[in-house]
This record gives structure tokens, C-alpha cells and sequence, in this order.
């Protein structure tokens, strides 16, 4: 059995105010160039339109595989021959705003091998202070 058939997955939640209005964060989540400012080295797509996201000089790719404008974007990674793999990692952003009090919200669910949740929120805390810094929020 393949070692990446044995390792369990985990679903990390987690949420952060923005100072910024849906319209302005949403290109920072759904696009090659948004995401390359502050999730990692480099986003770029190819021929197929996945997305190759570069971490630590290694490309990973994935596909948009749910939008909403303004609203919400789903990344599913791929595997190594750029294909679906059953039970595939997957990085979900979602805005959520509040009509009563105009605040805006992003929401993070990183579904991945990785388990440790202090490690997880540690790095996410860093992303999305990277993403406000690019927001002005």
C-alpha cells in the first residue's frame, strides 16, 4: 500500500476579520498574481488552468475548482501526474461579512496530512498578516 494511502487527512478551520471590503480581498484569493503576494513564492497557471503553487522551490499544483465572485474560492491539490486523487487535500477561502456591522471575515479551512493545529494556526496567522499588509487591513 502506498504511504500516502495510509496517512489520515485533517480538517483545520480557522477565521480572521480583514479590514478590507469582499472586493478587494477576493482577487488576493482567487488569482495567480493575488496569491502570489502573500501565500507563498510564487502562483502562476498553466496551459490547463491549474494553478502551480511553489513552496521551499517545490511546485505543487491544484485546481479552482468552486468560486463565487467576491465570495468564496476552492483549491484542490492534484497529484503528481497533475490528476484528481481520491480524498485530495484542498484549501478553502471564504468572505464572510457582516450586514449589521460591516465587518469582513475570512474564512480558512486547510484540509491536508498536516495534524498539528498550534503549527497550522501559527502559519496561518503569519499568511494573513501578509494578506492584510497587501490589503491595507
Amino acid at each position: 500500500m502506498p504511504l500516502s494511502a495510509t496517512r489520515s487527512k485533517h480538517r483545520f478551520t480557522v477565521e480572521y476579520p480583514i479590514n478590507a471590503s469582499p472586493k478587494i480581498l477576493y482577487p488576493y484569493l482567487a488569482t495567480a498574481s493575488g496569491l502570489s503576494h502573500w501565500f507563498c513564492q510564487q502562483v502562476r497557471t498553466d496551459p490547463q488552468h491549474h494553478f502551480i503553487f511553489t513552496w521551499d522551490g517545490q511546485d505543487h499544483h491544484a485546481e479552482l475548482t468552486s468560486q463565487r465572485t467576491n465570495r468564496s474560492a476552492r483549491f484542490v491539490f492534484l497529484d503528481k501526474n497533475h490528476r484528481h486523487a481520491p480524498d485530495a487535500n484542498y484549501l478553502d477561502f471564504t468572505i464572510e461579512s457582516s450586514e449589521l456591522t460591516q465587518e469582513v471575515f475570512l474564512r480558512v479551512i486547510d484540509y491536508s496530512e498536516e495534524t498539528d493545529d498550534i503549527e497550522l494556526q501559527e502559519m496561518w496567522d503569519n499568511l494573513v498578516q501578509n494578506l492584510r499588509e497587501q490589503v491595507g487591513g
